[in-house]
This record gives C-alpha cells, sequence and structure tokens, in this order.
C-alpha cells in the first residue's frame, strides 16, 4: 500500500478533497487520508500509473506533496 505525505491539509474538508483526487484516478482504490499524518494512502489495481499523475492530481487541488 502506498503512502504519500500531503502538505497544506487542515480541514476535513482538504480530506475529502485529496480523498475524491486520488479516487477519480484510474487504478488506485481504497484511498485513506489521515489529517493528523499529513498523508494518504491507497491501493493500486494497475502497475502503469506515473507517479506524476498522483502528483499532478494533489498540487491540482491546491496541495504539495512532499
Amino acid at each position: 500500500m502506498p503512502v504519500i505525505k500531503i502538505k497544506g491539509m487542515s480541514c476535513a474538508h482538504c480530506v475529502a478533497s485529496v480523498t475524491k483526487a486520488l479516487s477519480d484516478i484510474n487504478g488506485i482504490e481504497n484511498v485513506h487520508v489521515s489529517l493528523s499524518d499529513r498523508e494518504a494512502s491507497f491501493d493500486l489495481s494497475r502497475d502503469d500509473i506515473p507517479v506524476r499523475a498522483i502528483r499532478d492530481a494533489i498540487e491540482k487541488i491546491g496541495f504539495e506533496v512532499e
């Protein structure tokens, strides 16, 4: 289960936004976002998801991948 650190989350709305952004990527499932740990974990149903696609989805909604 990959884990990414996310900078800039401060509330439940942030968690929901990150969860949706990651869930909308084809091949990412079971997204769990922790506000206290400032990270997101998820399952991959495909091995060919570019890291850049994940980073872009997070940055597009105003957060930063550490």
